[in-house]
Formats: C-alpha cells, sequence, structure tokens
C-alpha cells in the first residue's frame, strides 16, 4: 500500500533515482574500488623496496636496484660498465626478476 501510494506521488521521479543511484554503485564496483586496491598494492611493492631487487622503471628501464633511499633509489641498468641512473621510487612499476633472468 505504502508502496503504491510512493509510486504515485513520485511517479517516474522515483524510478528514475533508483537507475542513478545504480550507476554510481555499479561504477564504484567495477572502476574506483579495483583502481584503489590496485594503487594499494603499488604503493606496498614501492615501500617494500630493497637493494638487489631486479625492477623495471615505467619508462621500460630494466635495472637492479643498488640503494634505496628516502624517495629515490639507485638502479644498475649495465652491470658491465657500471652505469647507473637514480629514479623516483614512484617510477619504478614492477618486478623483473622473472623477466631478466629468462633473457
Amino acid at each position: 500500500m505504502l508502496n503504491s501510494i510512493l509510486l504515485q506521488v513520485a511517479g517516474s521521479n522515483m524510478s528514475s533515482l533508483f537507475l542513478i543511484v545504480g550507476m554510481f554503485v555499479i561504477m564504484y564496483f567495477f572502476m574506483i574500488r579495483p583502481q584503489q586496491k590496485k594503487q594499494k598494492e603499488q604503493q606496498a611493492y614501492v615501500d617494500a623496496l630493497k637493494a638487489g631487487d631486479k625492477v623495471v622503471t615505467i619508462g621500460g628501464a630494466h635495472g637492479t636496484i643498488v640503494s634505496v633511499r628516502e624517495k629515490t633509489v639507485v638502479v644498475e641498468v649495465d652491470a658491465s660498465k657500471g652505469v647507473r641512473i637514480v629514479f623516483l621510487k614512484t617510477a619504478i612499476s614492477k618486478d623483473a626478476s622473472s623477466q631478466l633472468t629468462a633473457e
């Protein structure tokens, strides 16, 4: 009885409100929440970096971490020539242990 009264009063406005709320719920669970989870995982990975880790930067440079500082890391990109580059920690994209050993 109450539902029929509300539907008569609100008409199509109530159904459009449910539709909009439903769209936001779907957007949250399929877009926003997974992105937040991915950011947390990436931050945890960056915080756990240590010397000796093999990494790939967001620019595609492969190397081994030589030292870790507060906001930067020193990455050795060519061990035979001793080429070392300083990167921000946020520029480290992923672990490359399995990729570098396969080459």
